[in-house]
């Protein structure tokens, strides 16, 4: 009979939707801003000097342009991960953080998704860390990508999701012999 130091504290069901719903809004909402404001092929448009710029781009694969071409099968890919992740949050609830960090992940699938299906040029890509070149170009990788909202969800949400577990593992269980 489980104790209630077994017991995990889980989120509301309805919790990963609506995060999901939230992020995917804003990563249209900067798609459509970057849509409307910047240039294609225009020189890029500093906000810190150095660190962050707008850059209108697009892809039509998938990170660093793997895949390129293949904007409609990677949107179906990305929507069934970024919907999976929702059936599998909904039918298996889980503690606080791996359900926000999984709902970021699924919103940057999501996000991306749309854009896959209804932009005709591919993702629309618009935040440039020109500093984030500098490691790139030590392992012979060129320059940093320019990316969007949906990619830093999908990138921060699985690192954080692999910290995470690699922490929790080491953590010792409550009642473990030491």
């Amino acid at each position: 009979m489980p104790d209630l130091g077994d017991r995990v504290r889980r989120l509301p069901v309805w919790l990963p939707a609506l995060l999901v719903a939230l992020l995917v809004g804003a990563d249209q909402a900067l798609k459509a801003w970057a849509l409307a404001n910047l240039t294609y092929g225009a020189p890029p448009v500093p906000v810190i000097p150095g660190v962050l710029d707008w850059t209108l781009t697009f892809n039509t694969g998938a990170a660093w342009s793997l895949f390129s071409g293949s904007t409609v099968p990677l949107a179906v890919g990305r929507l069934l991960v970024g919907l999976g992740l929702l059936v599998y949050l909904w039918r298996r609830p889980q503690p606080p953080l791996p359900t926000v960090l999984l709902s970021m992940i699924a919103a940057g699938a999501i996000g991306n998704a749309i854009d896959g299906f209804t932009q005709t040029r591919g993702v629309t890509d618009m935040i440039h860390a020109p500093f984030l070149s500098f490691f790139t170009r030590l392992v012979g990788q060129g320059d940093f990508p320019i990316f969007n909202l949906a990619d830093m969800c999908v990138v921060l949400g699985t690192i954080a999701l692999v910290v995470s577990s690699f922490l929790a593992e080491r953590r010792p269980k409550a009642g473990a012999l030491e």
